[in-house]
């Protein structure tokens, strides 16, 4: 579904992101995880076609992401950005809807497909008691959650998270992510997630990527595999020790820290 291969790309001359690779398929979710300055939100933003790359390249089923149109892009794909722009003179309803654009005509109206659409999309998140406020008047957890509404009333083949759960209490980070969860077993989508919080990556991740400051990977694959305390210890620059959870039996990281 997504095939990202040998991706370099930066910024002002910068290069923040070294010989990235990743396969999702549909079906599979990816975490991708590392400390700041490690060039995860650059990787979304190439999947989504939103910077192009100086070498590399990003396939959504085969195609280059770069010389789709953004409308057939944005019916394929759609990306949940880790900061709100715009549309504060929207009702919420009424940005959900801005889902549906590129599956309408030039100038269409929204038909009562579209709004069902974004209805159970609300109904999901659990924003379809806020539809009638303004979106300027929530708070920054509620935008999130009424930006993924938007994001899934796009029906796309992959959805892009970037930083979804950093804004949210402990409550909406769970649903959330076992919404992306579901969508993903549910619906065959391909799911990519950019996390700082490497222990719920681990717990939702089919495939991890863990970059090290200076955009290089420096372990890929199963949970098991990148999260180790060789791995983690040598990126994060703290000691970690990692645990199995007590009811998936993931790898869990623990901060072996005392400030007593």
């Amino acid at each position: 579904m997504l095939s990202i291969e040998h991706l370099n790309a930066g910024y002002e001359g910068n290069t923040v992101l070294r010989d990235f690779n990743l396969q999702v398929a549909a079906g599979e979710i990816a975490t991708i995880i590392g400390p700041n300055g490690s060039g995860k939100s650059t990787a979304l933003r190439c999947m989504a076609g939103l910077s192009e790359s100086e070498s590399g390249k990003v396939l959504l089923e085969g195609d280059e992401v770069w010389r789709m149109e953004a409308r057939e892009r944005a019916r394929r794909l759609a990306l949940l950005p880790q900061h709100a722009e715009g549309g504060h003179l929207l009702t919420v309803r009424q940005m959900v809807l801005l889902g549906r654009t590129p599956h309408l005509a030039a100038y269409g109206k929204a038909s009562p497909r579209d709004e069902e659409l974004a209805r159970v999309a609300m109904q999901q998140t659990g924003t379809l008691n806020l539809q009638g406020r303004y979106f300027r008047q929530l708070s920054g957890g509620e935008r999130q959650r009424v930006l993924l509404a938007r994001a899934l009333t796009q029906q796309p083949k992959v959805l892009l998270l970037d930083e979804p759960t950093s804004n949210l209490d402990l409550r909406y980070q769970f649903q959330l992510l076992q919404l992306a969860h579901q969508l993903a077993r549910t619906e065959k989508l391909a799911v990519v997630v950019v996390l700082h919080q490497i222990n719920l990556a681990a717990a939702i991740a089919d495939t991890m990527i863990l970059l090290r400051e200076g955009g290089t990977t420096a372990a890929s694959g199963t949970p098991d595999q990148v999260m180790t305390e060789a791995n983690l210890s040598a990126v994060y620059e703290v000691p970690l020790q990692i645990i199995p959870h007590p009811l998936s039996g993931r790898p869990h990281a623990r901060a072996m820290w005392d400030f007593e």
